[in-house]
């Protein structure tokens, strides 16, 4: 079942975002026992959209900068190499203890010791993000866009973001934008906020065309019953997630495609890697695999933004999930959070298991 999408369009992939830095020890160390470290500029969500970007489709970032921050001034350099547009805007800094960007301070692990990051989002400008900062009609209307992608990061990061999200849901709705939404539930930040969020991304979920979660996120910021207990193992947890979604699915009629990633963790630098899709009456189950690891994060961001660009290509279902199982072992490959595909044929060669030298 294709999902239609809307023609004429200007942009393939709308992402909004609140963008920061990330910055991790060289060589795999601890961040305690560190000197040297590699910045980056991040987000979940333009993890994402980097893989339409890579791969030549159009895509846009909405998000929020501090005026004259060399930060911001590197993050927009960085989104420029990603080859993509963004729009948003740019607030005083007021004083040392104003407004800056995000840091992720990441610790990416090795072997037996396990991967470790710390948020630091105090002052963080993107909890400003609102809607009245954008011309919705011209987004939408005038340029138009074809899938916007949401994430629960961005929806539970403040009252103001979550309200952003809300009134970008209703825009994409009313203008036929189809509208990806990633539930991404993370305790501290629903913290004081339970009612009042549940509310919210019920409301984004109504809207969403396509839902991706894992069985916390559906549980949590949803409500819908977990899986059953059953059985251990693989198959009892595809069973499981399948029981679930058949309840989302319920509950959310307007969605048509459910999806979610699979991993066991043997080491840092092994992974066994898997994916289940729904869409419309058809499962499609990638059984895990397993990848060599250099970084796990932006793996599952890496497996989403191959999963939606095979819809914007508008491939038969199958490839999907398979496309995005294959971006999202490509991401952990990356020391950077997400992928950069050189061309489609990189990322087949992934799924096919071919890693022989091209020449």
């Amino acid at each position: 079942m294709a999902i239609e999408l809307k023609k004429g369009c200007k942009y393939s992939m709308l992402i909004p975002t609140s963008m920061g830095v990330r910055i991790t020890p060289v060589n795999g160390q601890p961040v305690h026992s560190s000197d040297t470290f590699k910045m980056q500029a991040t987000s979940a969500e333009t993890n994402v959209g980097s893989i339409a970007s890579f791969l030549g489709l159009p895509v846009k970032v909405l998000t929020t900068f501090v005026k004259g921050s060399p930060v911001a001034q590197f993050i927009k350099s960085n989104l420029r190499s990603r080859h993509m547009d963004f729009e948003g805007p740019e607030v005083e800094q007021g004083n040392p203890w104003g407004y800056r960007h995000q840091f992720n301070i990441a610790d990416s692990g090795s072997g037996t010791r396990g991967p470790r990051v710390q948020n630091d989002r105090a002052g963080e400008v993107g909890r400003t993000l609102n809607a009245k900062d954008f011309d919705l009609e011209k987004i939408f209307s005038t340029e138009g866009v074809q899938v916007m992608h949401l994430s629960g990061l961005i929806g539970a990061l403040s009252p103001e973001t979550s309200n952003f999200c809300l009134e970008l849901a209703r825009a994409a709705r009313k203008y036929g934008t189809k509208v990806s939404f990633d539930l991404n539930y993370r305790a501290s930040f629903w913290a004081g906020r339970e009612q009042e969020l549940r509310e919210i991304f019920t409301e984004i979920a109504r809207v969403s065309d396509i839902l991706i979660g894992n069985e916390e996120d559906f549980q949590l910021c949803l409500g819908i019953e977990g899986p059953e207990a059953g059985g251990k193992g693989i198959e009892a947890e595809i069973e499981g997630f399948k029981g679930m979604i058949g309840r989302v699915k319920q509950a959310f009629p307007n969605a048509s495609v459910f999806a979610t990633t699979l991993r066991q963790v043997i080491s840092v630098n092994e992974h066994l890697w898997g994916a289940i899709m729904l869409e419309g009456e058809n499962w499609h189950v990638i059984e895990p695999r397993k990848i060599n690891v250099l970084d796990r994060i932006g793996g599952g961001d890496g497996f989403v933004g191959g999963m939606l660009y095979g819809i914007l290509k508008g491939w038969e279902p199958e490839k999907w999930p398979q496309f995005g199982w294959a971006t999202g072992a490509l991401a952990t490959t990356f020391l950077t959070d997400y992928a950069q595909p050189a061309d489609e044929d990189m990322v087949w060669s992934i799924w096919e298991g071919n890693a022989r030298v091209k020449r």
